[in-house]
C-alpha cells in the first residue's frame, strides 16, 4: 500500500513538471510571433491601421473557438485533446509569416488565435486538476512558466530579428522545435476522461453565472495588463518626457516583475488563501496606479508601474482555478472566464488609446487604478469550492478521486 502511495505522488510531481512545460511552449510561441510582428506587417504591405485590424483576428478566433474545447476534452479525453490542440497551436506558429495581403493574414491569425485558445482552456484544465490532485496551488507558478516561455520566444526572436533573418525560416524552424517539446510534455500529463456516461458539454453554452463574476475580475487584471504592456512606454516618454531606451525598459521591467512573482505566488496562496492573495494584489495594483498618475519623475511611474504588475500577476491563474471549481464542467468554465479575459485583453489598448484621446494618459492610467481597485472589492468570488467531480483517471497509477 505504500509502495502504491509513493507512486502515486512520483506520478503527480512528473505530471505537474510536464504541464509546467506544456505552459512554457504555449507561451514561447506568443514570444516567437510578438518580436517579427514588423517583418510580417512589411511583408504584407499594411499600414498601422489594418495590422492593427488584424491584430484584433487572434482574440476574435480565441473567442469563438474556446467554448469548443469542453466538448473536445470530453470526446477525447484530456491528455489525447490537448496532445492535439498544442500541435495545432506550435504549427500555426508558420500561419502568418506566409501571409502575403491583409485577407490572408486575417485568416491566419484567425486559425492562430482559435488554436492558441483551445489549447489554452485544454492546459488550464489539467493545470487545476493537477493542482487539485496535489493539494496545494501551482497555477501561479504555472502561469509563471507562461511567461519564461515568452520571455525564451521573445528572446530568440529578437536574435532573429537583429540577424535580418527571414521570419518564415525562422517559425518554421520554432514551430517545429516547439511541436516537439510540446508533444514530449503532454506525454507526462494527467490523462482525464469524462465519467461514464456524463452528458458533454454543449458547443456554445453560456458559462455560469459564477463563472461570470470571477471573470468580471479576470477582466479587471487582464485590462491592467494588457494597458502597462502596451501604454507604458508611450506614457513615460510622452507624459513624463523620458528617453526611448528607458521607456522601452518599462515594458520589459513590467513584463520580467509578472513572471517572478507568477513563479513565487504559489506559496503566497498556500499560506493566504485566494481572496486574500488578490486583495493584497489589488492593493498594490491601486497603489501603484496612484503612483503612475501622480509621478513627476520617470522613476516614481518605474516603480508604480512595477507594483501593477507584482499586484495583478496572480489574479488570473485563480480566476482560472475558482472558473473549474464553480460548475461540474470545468472546461466549459474555464472557456467563459478565458473568453472575457481574452476580450479584456483585446480591448485595453484600443481603449486606453481612445480615452487618452478624449482627455489624457494620465486619465486613462486613472481608469486602470480604479480597475485595479475592482480586484479589492470582488475578489471573494475566487473563495474555493469543492472541485467538481466530473473527470477520473486512466491510468492505472492515478487513483480515481479528486481533493475535496
Amino acid at each position: 500500500m505504500t509502495g502504491e502511495t509513493d507512486l502515486s505522488s512520483a506520478r503527480l510531481r512528473h505530471a505537474r513538471l510536464a504541464i509546467a512545460g506544456v505552459f512554457c511552449t504555449h507561451g514561447a510561441v506568443t514570444g516567437s510571433f510578438a518580436t517579427r510582428i514588423p517583418w510580417i506587417q512589411e511583408h504584407a504591405h499594411l499600414g498601422a491601421g489594418t495590422l492593427g485590424l488584424a491584430l484584433a483576428f487572434p482574440a476574435l478566433g480565441a473567442a469563438l473557438a474556446m467554448p469548443l474545447a469542453g466538448r473536445i476534452n470530453h470526446r477525447f479525453g484530456a491528455r489525447t485533446a490537448l496532445r492535439g490542440l498544442l500541435a495545432l497551436w506550435t504549427l500555426s506558429l508558420l500561419l502568418p509569416a506566409l501571409a502575403p495581403n491583409l485577407v490572408t493574414l486575417c485568416f491566419a491569425l484567425f486559425v492562430y488565435g482559435a488554436t492558441s485558445g483551445m489549447s489554452d482552456v485544454a492546459m488550464n484544465a489539467l493545470g487545476v486538476e493537477t493542482e487539485n490532485r496535489l493539494g496545494r496551488s501551482v497555477m501561479s507558478s504555472l502561469h509563471g512558466m507562461w511567461s519564461v516561455g515568452a520571455l525564451l520566444g521573445s528572446a530568440a526572436g529578437t536574435v532573429a530579428a537583429h540577424t535580418r533573418a527571414d521570419a518564415r525560416l525562422h517559425h518554421l524552424l520554432a514551430a517545429l522545435a516547439l511541436t516537439a517539446a510540446g508533444l514530449l510534455c503532454v506525454r507526462g500529463v494527467l490523462d482525464l476522461r469524462s465519467a461514464a456516461g456524463a452528458e458533454a458539454p454543449a458547443h456554445f453554452a453560456l458559462p455560469p453565472r459564477s463563472a461570470l463574476l470571477i471573470g468580471a475580475i479576470g477582466f479587471c487584471a487582464v485590462f491592467a495588463e494588457g494597458a502597462s504592456l502596451d501604454w507604458s512606454a508611450v506614457y513615460l516618454r510622452d507624459v513624463l518626457d523620458t528617453d526611448a531606451g528607458l521607456a522601452a525598459a518599462s515594458t520589459t521591467a513590467f513584463a520580467l516583475t509578472m513572471a517572478a512573482a507568477r513563479l513565487a505566488g504559489d506559496r503566497v496562496v498556500d499560506r493566504f488563501g485566494p481572496v486574500r492573495t488578490v486583495r493584497a494584489g489589488g492593493v498594490l495594483a491601486t497603489a501603484g496606479g496612484l503612483l503612475v498618475v501622480t509621478a513627476g519623475h520617470p522613476a516614481a511611474a518605474l516603480a508604480g508601474f512595477a507594483l501593477i504588475g507584482l499586484g495583478i500577476s496572480v489574479v488570473v491563474p485563480l480566476a482560472f482555478a475558482a472558473a473549474a471549481r464553480s460548475g461540474p464542467a470545468p472546461a466549459q468554465a474555464i472557456a467563459g472566464v478565458a473568453t472575457i479575459t481574452y476580450t479584456s485583453g483585446l480591448i485595453a489598448p484600443s481603449a486606453i488609446g481612445a480615452v487618452a484621446d478624449a482627455s489624457s494618459l494620465v486619465v486613462s492610467f486613472g481608469l486602470v487604478t480604479l480597475l485595479a481597485f475592482a480586484l479589492v472589492a470582488g475578489a471573494a468570488v475566487l473563495r474555493q469550492r469543492p472541485a467538481a467531480r466530473t473527470t477520473e483517471a486512466a491510468d492505472r497509477d492515478e487513483p480515481a478521486r479528486i481533493r475535496p
